[in-house]
C-alpha cells in the first residue's frame, strides 16, 4: 500500500498551469493543516507570553536555514543537475549524495556552535522575553534546519523529475507534525514538546523523498575533485541568493524583536496575521514561481529567449489575476477570515480584531510579494543572483527603518493613531502599536516589487502594457466583486453581532462566493485572457485527456 501510493505521488507532471494547479492544490491543503496549527495554537495559548516564546524561538533556526542552509538550494543546483543528467550514467545521482554528506557535516558543525551559544544570543534579540524555556526552545528548534535544508537538497531532484506531486506532500507532513507537537508531545512535556513537534515535520518533511531519491541508482562515481569544483560553482550562485533570503529573514527577525518590547501577545498577533497572508502567498506566488523554475531553466539553458519571455509573461499574468482578487477579498472579509480560523479557546474577539487589522495591512502586500516570487526565480534561472539580493537588501532597510519610525510616530501622533484605528475598526483595543510593524513589512516589500519589477520587465522584455490592462480589470472586477460581498456583510450583520462560529462561516462564505461570482462575471463580460486560459488549463487537468506539454499550450503571443 505504502508502495502504491509512492508511485501515485511520483507521477510526472507536465506544463505550466497543469503544475502550478497541483502545487497550489496541495499548498492549500498544506496552509489549511497550517491554520488548524495556528487554530490549536490560539485555543491554548491565545496572544499570551507562552505563544510569543514560540514565535521567537523560531526566528534564529529560520535565520539559520535562510543563511546557511539554503547555500545548497534546489535553484543553485538545477543547472548543475542538468548537465549532469544530460551526461547520463546515474552521474547526478551521485553527485547529489556527495553534496548532502557535505551538507550534513557542515551544517552540524554549525548548529553545534549556535547551540552554545543561544542563552548569549536570545539576551540581545529579545531581552524582554528571554528565559531558560526559550533557550530550550531554540535549541530543539536547531535541528529543524538541519532536516529541511537535507529535504530542500532532495527536492532539487524531485523537481528536475517534474514529481510535483511528491514536492508538495512534504510540506503537509510538516504541518502534520507540529499539530501532533501540539496536541500530543506538549501535554506530556510542556513547551519543549512544541519545539519536538516541529523536528518530527522536518524530519517526514525529509523522508517522504527519499524512497524516490533511493529508487534510482547511479552507475558512474564523481571524483571527488569534480565535485568540489561543482560545489564551488553551486556557492558561486547561491551566495547572492542566501543573502536575499537572509535579508528577509533578518527584517521578520528586526521586527519580532521589536514586538517584543509591545505589549504582552505583540509577537503572537503578528506572526498569526503573518502567517494568514502567508496563505494567499503560497496559494499564488510561491506555486506559480516553482512551477515556472524548471523550464525557465531549460530554455535559458538552451538559449530559447523568445519563449522564456513568453513564458514569463504568462506566469507573471497569471499572479496579478489571482493576487489582486485575493487582497480585495482578505481585506473585505478579514473579522470573518481571522474569527473563523483562530477564534476558539483562550483567542479572544479582541485578539481576533487585532490580529485582522494586521493581516489587512500585511495583504497590501500579496502581490508584490507574489511576483517578486517569479522576478526573483527568473533571475536564479538566467543565472543572476545579484539583483534580487540588491532589492532584498532595500526591502529589509525599508522595512526595519519604517517600522521604527511608525512605532515611534504611532506613539506620538494622535492624529496617526486615531486615522489608523478608526480605518481599522480597533480604536477600544490596547496594543494597537503592533500594527505599524505590519505595516513596515508591507511596505518593505512593495518597494522590492517596485524596484524589481522596474528592472524585470526591462531585463526580460515584458510588455508592460499587457499587464496593465490585466491590473486593471482584474482590480475593477475585484472591486465591484467585493463592494457585493460588503452589501451582504452589511444586510447579515457584522462580525460584531454574530456570536456563533456557524454563523461567522455562513455569513463569510455567503458574501464571498456572491462577491467572487459577481467578479467572475465581470472578467468574463471583459473577455479577460487569464479567465479563459485558467478554466482551459483546469478543464484539461481534469479532463480525460492526455497531458499536453508547456511549450504547445501554456505560452501566449
Amino acid at each position: 500500500m505504502v508502495r502504491s501510493l509512492l508511485q501515485v505521488f511520483s507521477k510526472e507532471v507536465r506544463g505550466m498551469h497543469q503544475a502550478a494547479y497541483v502545487l497550489a492544490a496541495f499548498a492549500l491543503g498544506s496552509q489549511l493543516l497550517a491554520l488548524v496549527r495556528d487554530r490549536l495554537l490560539a485555543a491554548h495559548f491565545g496572544a499570551s507570553h507562552t505563544l510569543d516564546l514560540y514565535y521567537a524561538a523560531f526566528r534564529i533556526p529560520d535565520f539559520l536555514f535562510a543563511t546557511v542552509a539554503s547555500l545548497l538550494s534546489l535553484y543553485a543546483l538545477l543547472p548543475i543537475l542538468t548537465k549532469y543528467e544530460k551526461e547520463g550514467g546515474g552521474r547526478m545521482l551521485s553527485f547529489l549524495r556527495q553534496i548532502l554528506f557535505v551538507f550534513f557535516v557542515g551544517m552540524g558543525v554549525i548548529a553545534a556552535i549556535v547551540f552554545a551559544f543561544v542563552p548569549s544570543i536570545t539576551a540581545h534579540l529579545a531581552p524582554e522575553i528571554a528565559s531558560p524555556e526559550l533557550t530550550l526552545l531554540v535549541r530543539i528548534l536547531l535541528l529543524q534546519p538541519i532536516l529541511l535544508g537535507a529535504s530542500n537538497i532532495l527536492a532539487s531532484y524531485t523537481q528536475l523529475r517534474n514529481r510535483f506531486f511528491l514536492y508538495s506532500i512534504s510540506p503537509l507532513l510538516y504541518n502534520i507534525g507540529i499539530i501532533i507537537g501540539i496536541m500530543v508531545l506538549y501535554p506530556l512535556a510542556g513547551v519543549a514538546g512544541l519545539g519536538w513537534g516541529v523536528v518530527l515535520g522536518a524530519a517526514l518533511h525529509l523522508l517522504v523523498q527519499l524512497p524516490f531519491f533511493t529508487s534510482e541508482k547511479a552507475t558512474e562515481h564523481v571524483p571527488a575533485r569534480v565535485v568540489w569544483r561543482d560545489l564551488l560553482q553551486v556557492l558561486g550562485l547561491s551566495v547572492p541568493r542566501t543573502l536575499a533570503l537572509a535579508a528577509g529573514q533578518l527584517s521578520l527577525l528586526a521586527l519580532v524583536s521589536l514586538a517584543s518590547y509591545l505589549a504582552t501577545g505583540s509577537i503572537s498577533i503578528f506572526m498569526f496575521a503573518y502567517n494568514l497572508q502567508a496563505v494567499p502567498l503560497t496559494i499564488i506566488g510561491v506555486s506559480y514561481s516553482v512551477a515556472a523554475f524548471p523550464t525557465l531553466a531549460r530554455m535559458h539553458a538552451n538559449g530559447e529567449h523568445a519563449e522564456f519571455s513568453r513564458y514569463l509573461e504568462t506566469a507573471l499574468r497569471h499572479i496579478f489575476f489571482w493576487a489582486i482578487p485575493a487582497t480585495v477579498f482578505v481585506v473585505v472579509l478579514r473579522a470573518q477570515l481571522v474569527r473563523v480560523i483562530l477564534g476558539a479557546g483562550a483567542f479572544d474577539w479582541s485578539a481576533t480584531r487585532l490580529t485582522a487589522a494586521a493581516l489587512a495591512l500585511f495583504v497590501l502586500s500579496l502581490a508584490a510579494q507574489s511576483v517578486t516570487l517569479l522576478i526573483a526565480r527568473a533571475y536564479y534561472a538566467a543565472g543572476n543572483t545579484k539583483k534580487p539580493l540588491y532589492w532584498g537588501a532595500a526591502n529589509v532597510v525599508v522595512s526595519i527603518c519604517s517600522a521604527l519610525g511608525l512605532v515611534a510616530l504611532f506613539h506620538s501622533s494622535i492624529f496617526l493613531r486615531s486615522f489608523i484605528e478608526v480605518l481599522l475598526r480597533v480604536a477600544d483595543i490596547p496594543g494597537t502599536s503592533v500594527l505599524m510593524l505590519a505595516l513596515g513589512y508591507a511596505l518593505g516589500a512593495i518597494l522590492q516589487f517596485t524596484l524589481g519589477f522596474y528592472f524585470f520587465t526591462r531585463d526580460f522584455r515584458v510588455d508592460r502594457t499587457r499587464i496593465g490592462a490585466l491590473v486593471f480589470q482584474s482590480f475593477a472586477a475585484s472591486v465591484i466583486g467585493s463592494a457585493c460581498s460588503y452589501v451582504v456583510l452589511a444586510l447579515t450583520g457584522t462580525a460584531g453581532t454574530i456570536n456563533t462560529a456557524l454563523g461567522l462561516v455562513t455569513q463569510g462564505a455567503a458574501a464571498g462566493i456572491i462577491g467572487l461570482g459577481v467578479t467572475g462575471l465581470v472578467l468574463y463580460s471583459l473577455k479577460n485572457q487569464e479567465l479563459c486560459e485558467a478554466w482551459t488549463a483546469l478543464h484539461r487537468r481534469f479532463a480525460p485527456a492526455p497531458a499536453v506539454s508547456i511549450e504547445t499550450t501554456d505560452i501566449s503571443s
